[in-house]
This record gives C-alpha cells, structure tokens and sequence, in this order.
C-alpha cells in the first residue's frame, strides 16, 4: 500500500504508552487531535461523512496533552496532528488520510476492524 505506518511499540515504560495503547486497542479509529487544528477538523469530517465511529483524543484539552503528543512523535516520527491510527497501526494525518479516502483504502482498512459498530457501515 505504500503507507509510513507505525505499530505501537509493546513497552510500556512511557508514562503515556499506556493511556495511548489503551485508546487505540479500545477503538477502531483514533484520532489524536487538536480542537484548534483545521487539518484536525478536516480529518474528523472524512470519518463523521463516512459514518465511521472514531475516538478523538483532544491533545490542547487534555492535561497531559503535550507529553502524549511528545510521546506519538515519538512512535511515529511525526510531532503533527492529527494523528490518525486505524486498528493498531498509525496511517499518519490529515494528508494520508485524505489520499486514502480518495482511494478507497479507507473504507478498505476500517473494514478489517472487529468493531460491532462499524456493521451498519459495512452494508
């Protein structure tokens, strides 16, 4: 697919690994964003147009916000947001993931999530 994708790394020695694996194991999609980031709210709308349940996770809102955004950069390589992971695996941000709507690998890869909600999306 030609994808930069990053798998979470199993440590969880980060004082942010765990809320951060938590968040992405619990959720088929997760947005790491920021309210004051249209690239953020760009994003947000592909997923809310498709009809595709998603997890934000407010960094700008979170108390702990600039440590866990310090913590994806480091995962991912990328400080940015918003950070986008689809079952596990990060598929980077407002650009990928509007080249990967365009085509059709979005739909693609929320397909492969085991999520009960995402049924209705399906048919």
């Amino acid at each position: 697919m030609g994808l930069n994708s990053s798998r979470l790394p199993t440590t969880l020695s980060h004082p942010q690994a765990k809320l951060v694996q938590q968040a992405i194991s619990q959720n088929c999609v997760v947005i790491f964003s920021k309210t004051t980031c249209p690239f953020c709210v760009q994003t947000k709308e592909i997923f809310k147009n498709l009809g595709i349940p998603y997890e934000a996770m407010e960094l700008n809102k979170h108390p702990d916000g600039q440590n866990i955004q310090s913590y994806l950069a480091d995962i991912t390589k990328a400080r940015t947001v918003p950070r986008v992971f689809i079952n596990g695996t990060c598929i980077g941000g407002a650009t990928e993931t509007k080249s990967l709507h365009q085509s059709g690998q979005l739909l693609e890869l929320v397909s492969k999530c085991h999520n009960p909600q995402l049924e209705q999306v399906r048919r």
